[in-house]
C-alpha cells in the first residue's frame, strides 16, 4: 500500500481535516444523552424549566456545531477521496499507453476497462468510507463504552458478553466475502468485454442476423455477475440481520436489567434513556467498523487488479537506448538475420531469418500469401514488436537505441485496420500533426485523394465522425487515414495495405502523388493486389515467414515461381472478370 501514499500527499490537508472535522460528531452524539439524562433526572424531576430550557440549548449549540463538522468532513473526504481516485486512474491509464501489444493482450480490453473505472471507483469509496467513519466509528465505540462504564458497570458488563460474539461475525464474514469479491471483479471483466465487442462489431452482428446468438451471449455473462454478485452480497445481506438481532437482544437486556434497578432506585430514569443510547451507539459503531471493513476487503481485491497494471513489466521501453536523442534523418532500413514469435516458448517462428536492405526514399512492395509475416513485418521498425533475434537498424543505428517517441516520430503508418476517432475530420487528420496549419491538412488529403469527398461534405473538414468513423465508407476511411500519416511528414511511410477499398484509379493516383511529393521518404507498401506494387523499386515476397523472392517486377515474373503464381492467378481473375 506504500505506493498509494503518493496520491495522499497532494491533499494531506484534506486527508486530515476530514476525519479531525468527523470528531465533532463523535463528541456531540457522546454528550447529546448525558445532556438528555440530566434533563430527565433534574430538570423534569425537579420541574425547574430553567435548567430544562438551559440543557437544551446546550443541546442545540452542540447539534448545530455537530452539523458544521459533519458538513465540513464530508467536503474534506469527498475532496481528498475523489483527487485520490483521479490521480490513481491518471496513472493507471498512463501505464496503459505505454504496454506493447503482447500487454495489451495479457489484460484484455474489457479488463482494463473495468480496472480504470469500477476497480479505482471502489477504491475511492472506500477511501472516503474510511475517512468519514475511520476515526467518527472507534472515536463513537470508544466513548459510548467509557460513558456506559462510567454510569453503570454492571448493566455494561453485557457489552462485554455480546462484543465478542459481534467481532467473531465480523471476522468470518470478511473471511467468506473477499475472494467472492475477486470472483465478481472477473465476471465483471467478462461482461464488459463482451459489451465492447458487441457495440463495435454491431453492424456485422445485424447483417449475419445474430441478434438472438449475442442476446444470448450476453444473457450468459450477466447472469455469471449476477450469480457472483448474489453471491458476495448475501454476506453483507446476511450480516446485517445478524448485527442488528444482536442490538435489540442487548437493548432488550439492557431496559430489563436496567428496569430492575429503577425499581429498587438504583438507577434512575434518565440515565436508563441515556445508557440505552450510549449501548446503541456501541453497536451502531461496530456495524460501521463492519461495513467499513466488509468495503475494504473489495477495495483489496480491486487495488490488486491495480497493482497488476501497474506492476506489468512492459516489454517495449528505451531504457536502455544508446542514442535516445536521435531522430530518424534519412529513412534506411534493414533487416539482419531477423526471426520472430508471437509465444516465446513456440517453435513455430513468424519470420524467419528476414535480412534485406531499403535505401533512403525507394519504394518496396511487400507481397505474400495471408498470414506469411507481412504485417509483423513491418511492425518490428517502429517497435510495436520486438525481434527475437537479429536486429532491425534505421539509418545505421538498432531501433532499440532509439527513443521510442523519436522512433516513431520518423515513422508513418496507416495500418491494416483502419481506425478513426470520435470528432471532426480536422481533428483526426491533425493527429499526424497538432500544429499543422489549414493549408497543409489540405495539401495532404490531395495528396491521399480524399480532399474531393471531404469537401462535398455538408461541412467539409468539420464533419463530425462516429465512433471508429462509422459514417464514412471504407476506401474514404482508407484514405483519411494516409492523409493523416503524410501530415506527420515522416523519413518512412508504412502502407499495410492501406488501399485495398480503393479503386484501381483512385490508387493509381495515390501512387503519383507519393512519386512528387514523397521523393525523399522511404515507402513500404503491403498489398494483395499485384498491380499496387508492379512499379515499386523493389518487391520482396513473403512465404510462411520466409523471403522467397526479391527484386523488380520483371526480375520476379522470371526467378521467383511463387510470385509469378500470385501474378497469374490475379490476371486471370481480371481477365475473367
Amino acid at each position: 500500500m506504500k505506493r498509494y501514499l503518493k496520491y495522499v500527499k497532494p491533499y494531506l490537508y484534506a486527508f486530515i481535516l476530514g476525519p479531525i472535522m468527523m470528531i465533532t460528531e463523535v463528541v456531540g452524539e457522546v454528550l447529546l444523552p448525558a445532556f438528555m439524562a440530566d434533563i430527565i433526572n433534574v430538570g423534569a424531576a425537579n420541574q425547574d424549566i430553567g435548567y430544562i430550557v438551559q440543557k437544551g440549548l446546550m443541546m442545540v449549540v452542540t447539534a448545530f456545531i455537530m452539523m458544521a463538522g459533519g458538513v465540513g468532513g464530508a467536503w474534506f473526504a469527498s475532496k481528498a477521496a475523489i483527487s485520490f481516485g483521479a490521480d490513481l486512474r491518471r496513472d493507471v491509464f498512463k501505464k496503459v499507453q505505454t504496454f506493447s501489444f503482447a500487454n495489451i493482450d495479457q489484460f484484455s480490453t474489457g479488463s482494463l476497462v473495468t480496472r480504470l473505472t469500477n476497480d479505482i471507483t471502489q477504491i475511492q469509496n472506500v477511501v472516503m468510507m474510511c475517512l468519514r467513519m475511520a476515526l467518527r466509528s472507534p472515536g463513537m465505540l470508544i466513548g459510548a463504552i467509557i460513558m456506559a462504564f462510567t454510569m453503570n458497570k454492571e448493566l455494561a458488563m453485557i457489552l462485554l458478553v455480546i462484543l465478542p460474539i459481534l467481532m467473531l461475525t465480523i471476522v468470518l464474514v470478511l473471511r467468506v466475502a473477499f475472494p467472492r469479491f475477486t470472483i465478481l471483479q472477473k465476471k465483471l471483466d467478462a461482461l464488459n468485454s463482451n459489451i465492447q465487442e458487441v457495440l463495435t462489431s454491431v453492424r456485422v452482428i445485424k447483417s449475419f442476423v445474430r441478434e438472438e446468438y449475442e442476446m444470448d451471449r450476453f444473457e450468459a455473462s450477466n447472469r455469471d455477475l449476477k450469480e457472483s454478485g448474489l453471491s458476495a452480497f448475501k454476506i453483507v445481506i446476511m450480516q446485517m440481520p445478524i448485527m442488528t438481532f444482536f442490538m435489540n437482544v442487548t437493548t432488550l437486556l439492557v431496559v430489563w436489567f436496567g428496569g430492575k434497578q429503577i425499581l429498587v432506585g438504583s438507577m434512575q430514569v434518565g440515565d436508563l434513556t441515556a445508557f440505552t443510547t450510549y449501548i446503541t451507539q456501541v453497536l451502531m459503531s461496530l456495524m460501521m467498523v463492519a461495513m467499513i471493513f466488509l468495503n475494504l476487503s473489495r477495495a483489496i481485491a480491486s487495488a490488486k487488479r491495480i497493482n497488476e497494471v501497474l506492476d506489468a513489466e512492459v516489454d517495449l521501453n528505451d531504457d536502455t537506448a544508446q542514442f535516445p536523442e536521435r531522430k530518424v534523418q534519412e529513412g534506411k532500413i534493414e533487416f539482419q538475420n531477423v526471426s520472430f514469435r508471437y509465444y516465446k516458448n513456440s517453435e513455430e517462428k513468424v519470420l524467419d531469418n528476414i535480412s534485406f536492405s531499403i535505401e533512403p526514399g525507394q519504394t518496396v512492395g511487400i507481397i505474400g500469401s495471408t498470414g506469411c509475416g507481412k504485417t509483423t513485418l513491418v511492425s518490428m521498425i517502429p517497435r510495436l514488436y520486438d525481434v527475437d533475434e537479429g536486429r532491425v537498424l534505421v539509418d545505421g543505428i538498432d531501433v532499440k537505441d532509439y527513443s521510442l517517441k523519436n522512433l516513431r516520430d520518423g515513422v508513418g503508418m496507416v495500418l491494416q485496420k483502419n481506425v478513426l476517432f470520435s470528432g471532426t475530420i480536422m481533428e483526426n487528420l491533425q493527429w499526424g500533426d497538432e500544429n499543422a496549419a489549414d493549408d497543409e491538412v489540405y495539401a495532404a488529403a490531395r495528396d491521399a485523394q480524399a480532399d474531393p469527398f471531404v469537401r462535398n461534405m455538408t461541412e467539409g473538414y468539420e464533419t463530425e465522425l462516429g465512433q471508429g468513423g462509422v459514417n464514412v465508407s471504407g476506401g474514404q476511411k482508407q484514405r483519411l487515414c494516409i492523409a493523416r500519416a503524410l501530415l506527420k511528414k515522416p523519413r518512412i511511410l508504412i502502407l499495410d495495405d492501406s488501399t485495398s477499398a480503393v479503386d484501381t484509379a483512385t490508387e493509381s493516383r495515390i501512387r503519383e502523388s507519393f512519386a512528387t511529393t514523397l521523393k525523399e521518404t522511404t515507402k513500404l507498401i503491403i498489398a494483395q493486389r499485384i498491380t499496387s506494387v508492379m512499379d515499386a523499386d523493389r518487391i520482396v515476397v513473403l512465404d510462411e515467414g520466409k523471403i522467397v523472392g526479391c527484386g523488380r517486377h520483371s526480375e520476379l515474373m522470371e526467378g521467383c515461381s511463387a510470385y509469378r503464381e500470385i501474378y497469374d492467378s490475379q490476371m486471370k481473375e481480371e481477365v475473367l472478370a
